[in-house]
């Protein structure tokens, strides 16, 4: 439990959204391993160790007081294979929600699916979800769609402001 939000298992049609755990590093770096999943955000992928240590930290939980991360890999109930994360890290009111499917798994509707299960899991919990999106992202604007948010036209940081919610 971090706060006042317990993070648990989500589960969906095909996929199943487990808790992040430093365990689930070495997997990931294998998922999050392509570079084209930068392309709208910049940077490269982390080797295992930084993995680790970032997920360590997400474990940790949020150094700011009222403010929760609560972050969840992506199972495919079929395999059990790691696909992606979704994330959303709350304060107050609202959370922002992110999410990553990796590129061998892009294309089957994965991201929509846990980004719709994410949203869905939040909205009895906060006011407001609010995800942001680079303008030139049009498959995440589609995730971002499919699970209830909308376009606020807002920019921030040179991303696109979606939100559902009063505050949309």
């Amino acid at each position: 439990m971090q706060g006042d939000v317990i993070v648990e298992p989500i589960h969906t049609a095909r996929l199943e959204l487990v808790p992040l755990e430093v365990g689930h590093a070495e997997e990931m770096a294998g998922v999050l391993g392509d570079p084209a999943l930068h392309a709208f955000i910049g940077g490269a992928p982390e080797s295992l160790e930084e993995l680790r240590a970032r997920y360590a930290r997400w474990e940790g939980g949020a150094p700011e007081p009222g403010t929760t991360w609560c972050n969840w890999v992506v199972r495919e109930q079929d395999g059990g294979r790691l696909v992606g994360t979704v994330q959303a890290t709350v304060t107050g009111e609202g959370a922002e929600v992110a999410w990553v499917v990796g590129t061998a798994w892009q294309g089957r509707g994965y991201a929509s699916e846990a980004a719709r299960a994410l949203v869905g899991w939040l909205r009895p919990r906060v006011r407001t979800v609010v995800a942001h999106v680079h303008p030139g992202h049009a498959a995440s604007a589609a995730v971002a769609r499919a699970a209830g948010l909308v376009s606020t036209g807002e920019i921030h940081d040179g991303e696109v402001r979606w939100a559902t919610g009063p505050h949309a």
